[in-house]
């Protein structure tokens, strides 16, 4: 099954909790604190790999979680940092987030992180001063990244033979290489993208991908070809397809321009892709004065024609060797991604924001910092509680509690804490 659009959920692994302990040893009266900090909670990383060709383990697995970090112990011994989560997708697989692309798997081996683990919380160890020699709290770890990706697959060919339906571009591709596609005389039998090796000569090789569903209206989503218009982009060579036997009673010169016409809808850039035209079935032409018509009207526009018959290898040596020459001269023509670094990407963090809003008379302060704050502080402890109000005012949120119109005792809540507030 040829699958190349997926939704999953990716989920990186939270770092694990410090440690609040202290030194208990005979014959050592004031050992002090010793409590080892949290283990880093592992990544979520997509590598390229070219033995995928299908997006299909997506289909069936929709969430992804890395393994969490280990919580620090006594004697400062530090938490197992938790696993990183590879997840191998095929070249060509690019990876969206909120409609956006962040990064395009290109190559074999290249690697990308999808979602950042959490860090681990200090033990308190690290809160030991010269004034507060017995701290009775350390941090919690952080919560990892945590995001649905859209994942798309362009297929990564340097060939792609273009047309109507049932022109011969199945045909052609089981003619020039080893691929077996589905082959019938009725429109829509290629219902997915097909992939040929095509052997040059001298050792030469060059990748052909057969495109199904063009139809007029597929730029718009009319038919297949919505769902498959995307992989022309990455093909470097585009190789039109037109039925010019006229046994279906279309004419061959609306049938290019109409391609065109979707191809220049979908992507502009398509419209400056080279291209070639193989006017197949010319050995059962019905209509010789349209035939000729044709090849007058592609040689007026400057187009190159090949005369060929997929079924019976007419002309099919000449069209390979002459799509092959121009590959050499074509550079691999650039993506919509091309500012994006698709190795060092990363995404925005907002682990210090937070909002404060007034809901029936309580002043209600929320956002990852607040949880992450409120889970490192021993409310019974009266150092932790001086490092909680020193926090809120260091991070602002004393400031944006007062430009919000708080006033001497209003109610302050925090996640499950309420509290009121004092200048």
């Amino acid at each position: 099954m040829f699958i190349d659009r997926a939704k999953i959920t990716v989920k990186a692994g939270k770092g694990g909790d410090g440690s609040m302990s202290f030194h208990r040893e005979k014959y050592i009266a004031a050992g002090g604190p010793d409590g080892g900090d949290g283990g880093h909670g592992g990544n979520v990383i997509f590598v390229a790999d070219n033995q995928l060709s299908t997006l299909l383990d997506f289909k069936y697995k929709k969430k992804y979680q890395a393994q969490n970090g280990g919580d620090g112990t006594s004697g400062r011994c530090h938490g197992k940092n938790g696993a990183d989560l590879v997840i191998k997708a095929p070249v060509g697989t690019v990876i969206k987030y909120n409609g956006k692309i962040v990064c395009d798997l290109k190559q074999k081996g290249d690697r990308f992180v999808a979602a950042k683990g959490g860090t681990g919380g200090w033990g308190n160890v690290h809160f030991a001063t010269a004034t507060r020699q017995a701290p009775k709290f350390a941090k919690v770890g952080t919560l990892g990244d945590e995001r649905e990706l859209e994942l798309e697959l362009k297929l990564l060919a340097d060939v792609g033979l273009i047309g109507f339906p049932n022109v011969g571009k199945s045909t052609l591709l089981s003619t020039v290489s080893a691929a077996k596609p589905k082959i019938a005389n009725y429109h829509f039998t290629t219902l997915i993208p097909n992939l040929g090796v095509v052997q040059a000569g001298d050792g030469e090789s060059f990748v052909v991908a057969d495109i199904p569903g063009l139809i007029e209206g597929a730029s718009l989503g009319v038919g297949l070809g919505h769902d498959f218009l995307r992989h022309v982009e990455r093909t470097r060579l585009l190789i039109h397809v037109v039925d010019v036997s006229g046994i279906e009673g279309r004419n061959p010169i609306e049938d290019f321009d109409l391609i065109n016409k979707e191809l220049e809808a979908y992507n502009p850039i398509l419209k400056e892709r080279m291209q070639i035209v193989a006017a197949n079935k010319t050995d059962i032409i019905t209509d010789p004065e349209m035939y000729q018509a044709f090849l007058d009207e592609m040689k007026k526009r400057g187009v190159k024609v090949f005369e060929i018959s997929a079924a019976t290898k007419t002309g099919v040596r000449a069209l390979m060797a002459y799509a092959a020459s121009m590959l050499k001269e074509i550079p691999i023509p650039e993506t919509e991604v091309e500012d994006i670094d698709h190795v060092e990407y990363t995404f925005s963090h907002k682990e210090d924001e937070f909002t404060v809003r007034k809901e029936n008379e309580i002043y209600v302060v929320e956002g990852p910092y607040v949880l992450k704050l409120l889970n490192s502080i021993n409310f019974e402890d009266y150092e932790s509680m001086s490092y909680f109000q020193t926090m809120l005012r260091k991070k602002g949120i004393i400031t944006a509690l007062e430009d919000a119109g708080i006033h001497e005792n209003d109610i302050v809540r925090m996640g499950d804490l309420e509290f009121e507030f004092v200048f």
